[in-house]
């Protein structure tokens, strides 16, 4: 087997593809954990965003109104853990469990209520996200191969990277949402608003995976599977504790994730077994996972 002969351009759309629902959902938990919320429920919102984008997409025979539907469903979902853990003072560990069991259960439900079917829903009639064509860059064979053929979801979660990181460092609004993560007694005492704060983090957090669902459902193909999230979503929870909170680090971090994926699906083209590839983002995830913490640990020790 040529292994360099993997490195090609191929390899490198994939790789950007497989990257945006993971960074849009890991930049969710950016806000979030930047407001003091710990958000494991990104593997169910962005289940739900994607059903939703399906749903809408179907309904109104629009890919707007499909990506609107992702929003607003995704955004109500999320409601459950924004008011449940400021207002009702519940554990977010604990509600993001139970949103992403409820996710799993609610879309396989619906999909047979709405479309009466069960596993896999699709429309041929139905229109993909639109594509983004740089002239420059199209002009160019290799740099159009790799970035050529995007949806529009893939250019926004890179500008959103930029400006979300903007937003926390660099606003008032965002010195304010850290404050409140990271000291919320004084926020509070300043008048931030803490519960105000982290429900608008967190809903603005629903409205990203009902982004990152829509690219999932309407990116590269039009169709809705029962668990097609296939753990991005703990992918995306990884990845923000990886890059520490900061959108360029978890970033870079679901870059590594999205490689992982890409190579993978890669690899089955020559001859290795799929289930051996499939592992090929969690092995990568646990590794890092025990690297930052070696770092970490070596930190507090000197």
């Amino acid at each position: 087997m040529d292994w360099l002969s993997l490195f090609n351009a191929v390899l490198f759309a994939q790789t950007i593809q497989a990257v945006t629902p993971i960074l849009l959902a890991a930049l969710a938990g950016v806000l979030c954990d930047r407001a003091g919320v710990f958000n494991i429920a990104l593997e169910g919102q962005m289940l739900i965003g994607a059903f939703a984008a399906i749903a809408g997409t179907w309904v109104t025979g629009s890919v707007a109104g499909g990506a609107a539907a992702a929003l607003v469903g995704t955004m109500a979902f999320s409601a459950i853990l924004a008011f449940g853990s400021t207002w009702f003072r519940g554990d977010p560990i604990v509600i993001g469990i139970g949103l992403n069991l409820l996710a799993s259960g609610l879309t396989a439900f619906l999909l047979r209520i709405l479309f009466g079917v069960s596993g896999t829903f699709t429309d041929p009639t139905m229109q993909d996200l639109p594509r983004v064509v740089l002239p420059r860059i199209a002009a160019v064979p290799w740099f159009n191969r790799v970035f050529g053929s995007h949806s529009v979801l893939t250019w926004a979660a890179w500008v959103l990277v930029a400006v979300i990181a903007v937003f926390l460092f660099r606003t008032v609004w965002g010195l304010r949402l850290r404050g409140v993560g990271e000291r919320p007694d004084a926020a509070e005492t300043l008048g931030a608003g803490v519960a105000r704060t982290r429900i608008a983090a967190v809903l603005a957090g629903g409205a990203l995976c009902g982004l990152a669902g829509a690219q999932l459902s309407l990116g590269s193909v039009t169709l809705f599977a029962e668990d097609m999230s296939a753990g991005r979503g703990w992918i995306a929870v990884v990845a923000v504790m990886l890059g520490r909170g900061h959108p360029v680090g978890v970033a870079l971090a679901c870059l590594l994730f999205g490689f992982a994926d890409a190579a993978g699906l890669r690899l089955q083209g020559r001859g290795l077994p799929n289930q051996l590839t499939d592992m090929a983002p969690y092995v990568i995830t646990l590794v890092a996972l025990v690297v930052a913490r070696g770092r970490r640990r070596r930190g507090a020790m000197a």
